[in-house]
């Protein structure tokens, strides 16, 4: 198995349950790691490949709710599925409301949970696609020149090469030979390709600092 096989976290104060969870996840193929507390799973290194925490609610010291608030906080987005075996409706809504994945209370059916974590890969796996290509994006969009990059919102924005060059100052020629240096430095086949690119980039990302121009 690669480092970049779907993994599942098991957070459990108890141990007979962290074993029994640890069984029925590897019998189907997938890689499992076990915690017997929030904390310990808090200062974990975590793998970069599609994962799930597997949570139960209650625990001494932080609980499960609490670990995904302080998650939340960090702006992890790993999927989570909670159990429990105290779990009261007002809970279940809390931890949905917050993003959980499922809400399974004890006993609950093998299938159910591996359905979950099935669900909760999938999603995982999407959005680890969409951080990597958001990422390479940003990437490239730092190696424009201070130039290229008033110049590539101005492109964005419907503006044709006159108009762009009227709006900073510089001839029309100079406009065409910078988006042709966009283009490529954005590796952009086409200009709805360019267009699509710099709107999953937010103002933030545009207002940065700029390469030499």
């Amino acid at each position: 198995m690669t480092d970049q096989a779907p993994i599942v976290y098991v957070v459990d104060d108890d141990l007979s349950v962290r074993g029994a969870l640890c069984s029925l996840i590897r019998s189907v193929g997938l890689r499992v790691e076990v915690f017997a507390s929030a904390q310990e799973f808090l200062h974990h290194a975590r793998h970069d490949a599609p994962a799930c925490l597997v949570l139960d609610v209650r625990m001494p010291g932080l609980s499960g709710l609490d670990l995904q608030r302080e998650l939340s906080k960090a702006g992890d987005a790993i999927p989570i599925i909670f159990i429990t075996g105290h779990g009261d409706i007002a809970m279940s809504v809390g931890a949905m409301k917050a993003g959980a994945i499922e809400f399974l209370p004890k006993p609950f059916r093998d299938q159910d949970l591996l359905d979950a974590i099935a669900h909760a890969h999938a999603r995982d796996a999407t959005a680890l696609h969409r951080r990597a290509e958001l990422t390479a994006i940003r990437r490239r969009y730092d190696t424009l020149t201070e130039r290229e990059r008033e110049v590539i919102v101005l492109t964005v924005r419907g503006m044709l090469n006159k108009q762009i060059a009227a709006e900073l100052g510089i001839s029309e020629q100079t406009i065409k030979v910078h988006r042709h240096h966009i283009m490529q430095k954005m590796a952009a086949a086409s200009l709805p390709a360019l267009v699509r690119m710099v709107e999953k980039l937010n103002p933030t990302d545009l207002s940065g600092g700029a390469g030499p121009a």
